[in-house]
């Protein structure tokens, strides 16, 4: 959907984003709680042998641990960390555009900020949410717990409905990871390629499946992309890196550009 301005933008509570994923992910966190009691319930009354006994705490204590830092990192990042104050964009942009398309799937949060940010532009907002493949419980609850302020106009990841060369800047932020199958992800960034002017770029933010995440979402960073798959992705629709930001430990900002002509 092509949008104008919007007069205000909501406050965002003081801990909304960590609330969120807990609402998002509930019964993740109450199966691991439900599984860490029946694991210390059989650790304290089963007489198990000791390689068992070592392996079942040191099992029950990562599980424990990645619970609770879990809950940590995502109040950080989404709550104390300016990531979801979104001013950082306009240092990820040569000049205001004049044209932009915020891409997403089902969960967007950033499109008030980004039209307060860009007064003066035209904006599209995209969803390119597929139930037939991304299938992630989370997703499905995000959609329906938060609705969002724009309505967006539903999308084929492989063909968005723009014309060649129409954009000056694309935002894509925490939602490409979800396009599950490479082909499915070269298809929206080929697509991407071509709506976009030569020198407009694409402003990427992800958590990547890296060392960081790992440490405090454990399995859970399986979900993430390397950083090498973006990258790649890049390269093989014929972006140039332009500019990459950490803006937590845990989140990672890529700013792509479609070349210009000799």
């Amino acid at each position: 959907m092509s949008v104008g301005s919007l007069p205000d933008i909501p406050a965002r509570a003081r801990f909304q984003g960590v609330c969120q994923i807990l609402q998002y992910n509930w019964p993740m966190y109450v199966g691991g709680l439900l599984a860490g009691a029946v694991a210390l319930f059989a650790l304290r009354r089963l007489p198990l042998p000791p390689l068992l006994q070592v392996a079942g705490r040191i099992g029950l204590t990562l599980a424990l641990f990645w619970l609770i830092a879990s809950i940590i990192a995502s109040w950080f990042i989404y709550d104390v960390s300016p990531l979801c104050q979104w001013t950082w964009v306009t240092s990820s942009l040569l000049e205001k555009p004049r044209t932009w398309a915020n891409l997403h799937a089902g969960l967007d949060e950033s499109t008030p900020s980004l039209l307060a940010l860009f007064p003066e532009s035209r904006g599209h907002v995209f969803d390119f949410y597929d139930a037939t493949t991304m299938t992630e419980p989370s997703i499905r609850r995000a959609r329906q717990l938060t609705p969002p302020a724009i309505a967006p106009q539903p999308v084929s990841a492989a063909a968005l409905p723009l014309d060649n060369g129409e954009i000056d800047a694309v935002f894509l932020f925490f939602a490409a990871h979800e396009i599950r199958r490479p082909t499915g992800r070269l298809q929206l960034f080929g697509e991407i390629y071509r709506i976009l002017r030569p020198g407009g770029r694409i402003v990427l933010a992800e958590h990547l499946r890296d060392t960081a995440n790992f440490a405090v979402f454990g399995p859970g960073f399986f979900h993430f992309l390397p950083r090498a798959e973006w990258l790649r992705l890049a390269r093989e629709a014929g972006f140039s890196v332009v500019r990459e930001q950490a803006l937590t430990p845990f989140t990672r900002v890529l700013v792509l550009e479609k070349p210009v002509a000799p």
